[in-house]
């Protein structure tokens, strides 16, 4: 936001104070859509103007700060000393000064360090052994200091140790420029890169960096480039993605042999490489993309591992002669394809495979020795759990490092010696303020669909919680691109369920907790199955007594946000409240609008619009589409000006024909925030007011006040 505009804002907020005792109501200008013979009116189109840099950007602004004045008036004052309390007691449980496990990389020890009070991470490491002195690498606080939004992303130390190459976003729209640091004198250099993702990879020579940068208006990574630091040639484009619907990202292997440029769609894929000691070559293509099918590249000694859906819809494990191109039929079989077991993740030692396997909602780690002897699993106690491996740089070692928490057990790490078995925890979070795990209990449900699918179901809640239909429950979910919601601890929760609250997470279909087929029946014409499964979850909770719909609220965000609006749509009396972060809700406009970020790449997760019966089938459950003159719950509607994934103007739209539609007196609230994006707020106690706030509308609506 610039200067002026910043100062408009600031009187505009200050003016709307007054004004906000009543609901906003927003200007009506009909916009006429028509598309395959279907006309729709949007009345409220105009609010894309601030994205478009419109004549009304300015009339934008004053409607969103009319919003914010409202819900502070009705919501945020009323909340105020329970939103302060709550904020206490979550800064109150975490450990301010802490650090993270060291990791060795290259010959340093690498530690992310937090202090009392500070925002941000402290980045440091030491040379050969925890003894040596600690060499700053970054201080985030320090240079974050001035800014509303701050976020520091892709370090990435030379090979010969010298130059930190980092991106930063000073935004909130993920438009990252690099910098390099030089490590030894502790200069700052003047070279930056601007409008990237702050995805970066060094070549052999310390020297040449590749990295992708993002397409100005849509912000898709679309091009590769090679850089010689400290040269005075302009930077080189290596590769373009000229497809739409793909984008790309550059990588180096773990063995440090070759770098990657990997094309994704969400279904299909396409990897070239060459040597990191030639940054010079020109890449070559591995395989060419080809429809439906996907596949990832590790390397290992002679040879490039593929993970591949090729004849495999949970994804096998091949072979092929590294440094070529390799047809499919000639690859060789490493780890076969099972039905009911997805092949999530390969992690290549010398000595061992090691591979993330996930089943019946769970996480299990594979231990496979190179020289054929007999292979494992790790072992986990509880019936629903969050467990992955972690940054392994060293190749050669039998150490694997792992993560395992649960909705009781706070974040851990481990350290597995592969050879002998052995265990040791490294770390486990710390949680103040006397948390005791025992007092706290974790369960795996199964709820049936309505089409007889069995549908898993996390749930967390005191040991002295009742199953009397009497206490408050709530219930999260997302259901997309294939992505699983695991069973996470959090210190934050314990404020919820302390006052009685039981906290569920729905792994609804379109995410992949029971392998891939459970994402393609969420997705494109059987995208219905995402919204009925958690409404179907909702039911069987309420069935066996854990609540009711008077104590019964939902929360996702993005495409969970867009769950939120289908939901209220389907089944208003259901919930009592809803939280909908930056909610995608404006399905059949959006997908139309191919200039809007990430519409393109996102046509086989929802459909082109384009196409008819896509069409249709997004406009049955559109939420922005469907709102209708009925009661719908109390909401709170949450979203950031600058967020570069869902635009501020979907939810503005979907409150403001709400509020003209709903026949209820509940609560409807928009919060914009004004310097944020998809993420929320960089810091890490502004992203805790942001949860006491959203604990204090769940509270209020329970008439909880302490």
């Amino acid at each position: 936001m610039n200067k002026n505009l910043f100062i408009f804002s600031l009187a505009l907020s200050l003016n709307s104070m007054t004004q906000a005792q009543t609901p906003p109501k927003c200007e009506q200008q009909p916009y006429v859509m028509t598309k395959h013979g279907d006309t729709r009116t949007d009345k409220y189109y105009w609010l894309n103007d601030y994205w478009l840099d419109g004549p009304q950007k300015e009339k934008v602004i004053t409607y969103l700060h009319a919003e914010n004045a409202y819900t502070d008036t009705v919501f945020n004052k009323p909340t105020e000393a329970l939103q302060e309390k709550l904020y206490n007691e979550l800064v109150g449980r975490i450990k301010q000064t802490d650090q993270s496990v060291p990791f060795f990389e290259n010959g340093y020890w690498y530690i992310t360090k937090t202090e009392e009070g500070k925002e941000y991470p402290i980045y440091v490491r030491k040379k050969g052994s925890m003894d040596a002195p600690e060499e700053l690498l970054l201080d985030v606080n320090k240079m974050a200091e001035g800014f509303e939004y701050y976020s520091v992303a892709g370090l990435e130390v030379s090979p010969d140790n010298k130059i930190l190459a980092y991106g930063v976003d000073t935004v909130s729209r993920r438009q990252y420029t690099i910098y390099f640091k030089n490590l030894v004198t502790g200069e700052t250099y003047q070279e930056a890169i601007p409008n990237t993702s702050a995805n970066i990879a060094w070549a052999a020579d310390s020297k040449t960096i590749f990295y992708s940068t993002k397409d100005e208006l849509t912000l898709r990574n679309n091009k590769i480039w090679r850089y010689g630091l400290g040269s005075r040639h302009k930077a080189e484009m290596v590769f373009e993605e000229k497809d739409e619907t793909y984008t790309t990202y550059v990588s180096k292997t773990k063995s440090n042999a070759y770098i990657f440029i990997t094309s994704n769609s969400t279904l299909s894929s396409e990897v070239r490489f060459i040597k990191a000691d030639q940054p010079s070559d020109k890449f070559v293509v591995f395989l060419p993309r080809e429809a439906d099918h996907l596949y990832d590249i590790s390397h290992f000694g002679d040879h490039f591992y593929i993970t591949t859906n090729w004849k495999a819809n949970n994804f096998r494990l091949m072979k092929a002669p590294a440094g070529q191109p390799a047809a499919k039929e000639k690859w060789q079989e490493v780890i076969a394809h099972r039905p009911d077991v997805l092949l999530e993740d390969v992690e290549v030692f010398k000595d061992y495979l090691v591979l993330t396997e996930v089943s019946q909602a769970n996480t299990h780690i594979r231990i496979k020795p190179w020289n054929g002897s007999e292979e494992h699993y790790l072992a986990f106690g509880e019936s629903a759990y969050v467990a992955g491996v972690s940054y392994n740089p060293e190749f050669d070692t039998p150490l694997l490092r792992f993560y395992y928490q649960s909705m009781t057990t706070p974040a851990s790490q481990y350290e597995y010696n592969m050879a002998t078995r052995e265990q040791k925890l490294l770390k486990r979070q710390e949680i103040l303020g006397g948390y005791n795990p025992a007092n706290y209990k974790t369960e795996r449900l199964w709820a049936t669909a309505k089409d007889g699918t069995k549908i898993p179901i996390s749930i967390v809640y005191r040991k002295d919680f009742e199953r009397n239909g009497q206490h408050p429950l709530l219930l999260y979910g997302y259901g997309s691109y294939g992505a699983s919601m695991d069973p996470y601890f959090s210190s934050s929760r314990v404020s919820l369920l302390d006052r009685g609250f039981a906290f569920a997470i729905a792994h609804i279909r379109g995410g992949q907790e029971m392998g891939r087929e459970w994402y393609d029946n969420g997705k494109m014409f059987v995208k219905m199955n995402t919204f009925t499964d958690f409404i179907d979850c909702a039911d069987f909770l309420i069935k066996e007594n854990y609540t009711t719909p008077e104590h019964l609220y939902a929360n996702g965000g993005s495409a969970g946000g867009l769950l939120m609006g289908v939901i209220a749509n389907l089944r208003p009396e259901l919930w009592n409240g809803i939280i909908s972060d930056v909610p995608f809700v404006d399905v059949v406009t959006t997908m139309l609008d191919e200039t809007i970020p990430l519409t393109t790449g996102e046509y086989d997760e929802w459909g082109n619009p384009n196409n008819k019966d896509s069409y249709f089938y997004m406009k049955s459950y559109s939420p922005y589409d469907n709102i209708e003159a009925k009661a719908y719950p109390n909401m709170l509607v949450v979203t950031g000006l600058h967020d570069s994934q869902v635009q501020y103007f979907e939810p503005a739209k979907y409150v403001a024909k709400l509020r003209e539609l709903k026949t209820d007196n509940n609560l409807l609230l928009l919060y914009c925030d004004m310097s944020t994006g998809h993420g929320g707020s960089s810091g890490r106690f502004k992203r805790l007011k942001e949860a006491a706030r959203d604990y204090a509308f769940y509270l209020m609506l329970e008439k909880i006040t302490e």
